[in-house]
């Protein structure tokens, strides 16, 4: 059996579809099974899996449609009895790489936004479930293909290195850290859609460090990000000189997840970071409320402490829902709900879980 997982959605979502290719390997230890993902990021998360036979890489969106449809074909060439769009991808286009790959079945979840032309697209769903965890919505589908979950327990997998576990040892000795204790923090949010509009303001960034800094200088800060945080980490370090704040310099989602399983807490809104934070057991997890967190993407499988958005309160899926759309709010709405959350609840959350 020839099976292709297919995951575009983002970094997050396909670290939270390892276990479910972790589950098909155990139903199916002989198929081939490749995955299909957008970004490179994701492609590096599952580099070494060994419940995958190949990771392909494109972004579709990036690449001209005569290269993606090339890639498609050659995809298409490898005549997949099963494609699986992996929750949660709503929009019609991840259905219609689908179709053009062309699996005999092709599985994915009922979305709000579904109609005829997604049920022509693919042909065997399950509808998605907003009180389950997007790793559990992922199990739903095993059904559909006379599979079922054979796993003790499910965990999202990264599988690293020698190199990169010894290179995070070293960062850390080279930084004088190794008797430190270390926060981690991502200050950023996915940049597609409207999604930084759940960032907790920069402002209330600055001023929790600036505090932390001054009353809690047993604490090492490490900003983690890519370049779209590089302006945010130049305000914050600029705010917070002299302060034990350093930016964790790292080339890769691997070895940032690797030197994130060396803090001792890691602070987020819900991010693909928030994801890896709980996929390495980063032993004391802060997740700051958004309006995005609801029961499908909480962290799995470690426990955190929530830092309650007052302006929030409970109305998740009023705010943002599967279904192709933005975060629905004006902008100045949405960040006056971000601005709810206060400094002294984010303090208070951080300096209890590292008394």
């Amino acid at each position: 059996m020839n099976i292709l997982v297919i995951s575009l959605a983002g970094n997050g979502d396909t670290l939270l579809a390892t276990p479910f290719i972790h589950e098909l390997r155990a139903n199916f230890p002989d198929a081939t099974i490749d995955a299909l993902v957008r970004w490179p990021g994701a492609a590096g998360l599952l580099a070494g899996n060994p419940h995958l036979n190949n990771v392909y890489q494109k972004d579709f969106l990036k690449a001209g449609k005569l290269e993606s449809l090339k890639f498609l074909m050659g995809l298409r060439a490898r005549n997949y009895d099963v494609s699986i769009n992996t929750h949660p991808q709503s929009r019609t286009l991840y259905r219609v790489i689908a179709r053009a790959i062309g699996a005999r079945k092709r599985l994915s979840h009922v979305y709000e936004c579904s109609g005829w032309f997604d049920r022509w697209l693919v042909n065997s769903a399950v509808a998605q479930d907003y009180q389950k965890h997007t790793i559990d919505n992922n199990q739903d589908l095993l059904p559909l293909i006379g599979a079922r979950p054979l796993l003790a327990s499910h965990e999202m997998e990264i599988y690293f290195t020698r190199e990169e576990t010894d290179w995070a040892e070293s960062f850390l000795t080279v930084r004088a850290l190794t008797g430190r204790r270390r926060l981690g923090v991502h200050v950023g949010s996915g940049e597609t859609k409207n999604l930084p509009l759940k960032r907790w303001p920069l402002p209330n960034y600055v001023e929790l460090f600036k505090r932390l800094n001054r009353e809690r200088p047993d604490l090492s800060i490490l900003l983690f990000g890519g370049p779209q945080e590089a302006a945010a980490h130049d305000t914050i370090l600029a705010a917070a000189a002299g302060g034990p704040t350093l930016i964790a310099e790292t080339s890769s989602f691997r070895q940032t997840a690797a030197l994130m399983k060396r803090c001792d807490a890691f602070l987020s809104v819900d991010t693909v970071l928030m994801h890896v934070a709980a996929a390495v057991k980063v032993p004391r997890q802060i997740v700051i409320e958004a309006f995005t967190l609801n029961p499908t993407n909480a962290p799995y499988g470690n426990p955190y402490k929530l830092v309650p958005n007052p302006a929030v309160a409970g109305r998740h899926l009023e705010f943002y829902r599967y279904d192709g759309r933005d975060i629905q709010g004006t902008d100045e709405e949405l960040i006056r709900v971000m601005s709810s959350v206060t400094v002294d609840a984010v303090y208070k959350a951080v300096t209890e879980a590292l008394p």
